[in-house]
């Protein structure tokens, strides 16, 4: 499942606090252009719209991912807890007192705690978490409060964005330890991934080392289902990126004319999520000057949800510039945390 990436937003809020009038006034904004760009081009097509998987993530978006994390079908969340547990002492043990942690798409921080304590055995902590919602980060930091020993430097921003200001904290001579977990990692297409770790690489030092969880190949009946939940979930959590738009962008999306619909593809061994409308109707962005029509059973991609062979991570982390140092694997729901050092 998605946790927020790419474009770079200072907070989930901002759009709906400062409405627009038009695109060019968002494209004058500065970093949040990028945003308003990515939605108009991703809907505006013939054939085969999407809207950006950042938009999940308002604050309902980040309460509801926290909900499917909790699902009996969800299996990724509790094999990434398993597989960080067994992890944490070990990678603690490599790294000298005093390291910085920073985590991309941190979320409210619920799985990064095991390896936060086994680092804080050994002396103080930085820890810098990244989020593109800032209650969640605001949660996150709540849940840290008053630890002894732990410095938290929250950073509202994109992976990279917030790497960089990040690493600007850091005191010569600093360890490093930079989080990528909840297998996030499959959200990029297969042609973007290698450019995203190198540029990851080129900002780290020699020695860093980037702990990343990947979900593994299984079997499409549990995909299906973990993407798909009876509950009904992982619907609404999929329907409410129509509503961010909404208020983001003062957009009439009716809700009510989509339908969830989660689909596996074999050859590319990824989940696909789409929308697919209902009924012919028209839809406006009033912010962005967008009006598109979809007909009836035309479907709007939402998300892609790449799983891993062990051997392709291997080459991905060669290829961007890492030596693979160490994995840890779960058996009951195929995961992988795979640490590597930038070599």
């Amino acid at each position: 499942m998605y946790s927020p990436d790419s474009a770079a937003l200072p907070s989930t809020d901002t759009t709906a606090e400062r409405p627009r009038d038009t695109l060019s006034e968002a494209i004058a904004g500065g970093e949040e252009c990028s945003l308003a760009r990515e939605v108009v081009d991703g809907l505006s097509r013939h054939a085969g719209k999407e809207i950006p998987s950042f938009w999940f993530y308002d604050e309902l978006g980040s309460i509801l991912f926290e909900a499917i994390t909790l699902l009996p079908e969800y299996g990724v969340a509790r094999a990434d807890e398993r597989v960080i547990g067994r992890a944490a002492s070990p990678i603690a043990a490599l790294l000298r007192p005093h390291a910085l942690v920073v985590e991309l798409g941190s979320g409210v921080g619920r799985k990064t705690g095991v390896i936060l304590f086994e680092m804080l055995r050994q002396g103080r902590v930085d820890y810098a978490p990244i989020d593109v919602s800032a209650s969640a980060l605001e949660a996150c930091g709540d849940k840290f409060e008053g630890v002894p020993d732990l410095e938290i430097h929250p950073v509202v921003g994109s992976y990279l964005d917030g790497l960089s200001s990040a690493l600007a904290r850091r005191m010569p001579g600093q360890d490093l330890l930079l989080l990528f977990l909840g297998s996030t990692i499959g959200n990029f297409s297969r042609e973007d991934l290698p450019d995203f770790l190198g540029d990851i690489r080129r900002m780290l030092k020699q020695g860093d080392r980037l702990l990343l969880g990947a979900d593994l190949d299984k079997s499409p009946h549990l995909l299906q289902r973990a993407y798909d939940d009876p509950m009904g979930v992982t619907a609404a959590f999929n329907k409410n990126i129509l509503a961010h738009l909404n208020s983001a962008f003062r957009g009439d999306f009716d809700l009510a004319l989509f339908e969830h619909e989660a689909v596996y593809n074999r050859a590319e061994r990824r989940i696909e999520m789409y929308l697919r409308s209902v009924a012919r109707q028209a839809v406006c962005l009033r912010d962005l000057d967008l009006r598109i029509t979809l007909e009836a059973g035309e479907r709007i991609r939402t998300e892609l949800s790449h799983k891993f062979l062990p051997e392709e991570l291997r080459r991905l982390a060669q290829a961007a510039g890492f030596l693979p140092e160490r994995e840890w694997r779960d058996a009951e729901w195929p995961f992988a945390e795979c640490l590597w050092r930038a070599a």
